[in-house]
């Protein structure tokens, strides 16, 4: 049985350890004071913008996604950046993903957000074949500082 929720306090390490493999895949690694702080936010009323949830299977947390809603010059109303989703590699295409997804979305709806979007790598050809069946690829290239 899937369960998608937000985080507790108690997920701390499972967190940590679900993140660090998300940021592995990517291969990049953050300080120690990045988890510190992102953590915090993800818990804080202060950063009520800044959410995370975590899927768990069997009581087992199998996968995490963080989203952020900010404003938009396009748009009356925030839109929503999903900014990280991982699965376990033992469960990917059992619909993790996609179920993060969609709770994302359902939050996004909830919160009367005008969109959802997010990123990712060329590469990431399996992670592709999910978002292309659950949204519409852009043409838009992204540029970085």
């Amino acid at each position: 049985m899937l369960e998608i929720r937000h985080l507790t306090a108690a997920d701390e390490a499972e967190w940590r350890r679900l993140w660090a493999a998300y940021l592995a895949f990517y291969e990049t690694e953050k300080p120690e004071e990045i988890y510190q702080a992102t953590w915090a936010r993800l818990l804080s009323a202060d950063h009520p913008n800044q959410n995370g949830l975590l899927a768990l299977k069997d009581g087992q947390p199998i996968g995490l996604v963080h989203y952020i809603f900010h404003p938009s010059n396009w748009t009356l109303t925030d839109v929503c950046y999903l900014q990280d989703l991982y699965a376990d590699p033992a469960v990917r295409g059992t619909g993790v993903g996609r179920a993060l997804i969609e709770a994302v979305y359902a939050k996004a709806d909830e919160a009367g957000a005008a969109s959802v979007y997010w990123l990712t790598q060329e590469f990431n050809a399996t992670a592709r074949q999910l978002y292309d069946r659950v949204a519409k690829v852009t043409p838009f290239i992204r540029y970085i500082r």
